[in-house]
């Protein structure tokens, strides 16, 4: 009984269609859809793996370590110091002379230029 069920069903199948399979895309004979079938989604569960994974033992210091923090720059920067001035600390730095001025260097520009006053629109032609 069971396989005449099954043999009509069939039948029918090949005779009535989905409406979206009259026409459209999904009509044409070479049409595979897109979603993949749970066979080929999830080929074995997790928890069951078919074969274990073969981790290679070496040295340490040879094994590459694939983790970024230990390779991120902006980790590695010394901590920030800050320094707290109390008013104490304050009032002496104001009372010390740091700089002299034979501390800096000499200025480069020592000649002076006289500018002619006198000259028609201020040295410029109108």
């Amino acid at each position: 009984m069971a396989s005449k069920v099954k043999s009509v069903v069939q039948n029918l199948r090949r005779y009535i269609k989905k409406p979206w399979e009259i026409t459209g895309p999904c009509a044409d004979p070479e049409y595979k859809s897109a979603l993949p079938l749970v066979a080929d989604y999830r080929p074995f569960c997790p928890a069951t793996e078919p074969a274990k994974a073969i981790v290679p033992t070496s040295d340490p210091e040879t094994v590459f370590d694939i983790k970024y923090f230990p390779r991120d720059q902006r980790r590695n920067r010394p901590p920030i110091r800050r320094t707290i001035l109390k008013k104490n600390d304050v009032v002496q730095a104001m009372k010390e002379k740091s700089f002299d001025v034979s501390d800096f260097p000499p200025v480069y520009l020592v000649d002076a230029h006289e500018q002619d006053y006198n000259a028609c629109g201020g040295g410029y032609v109108k």
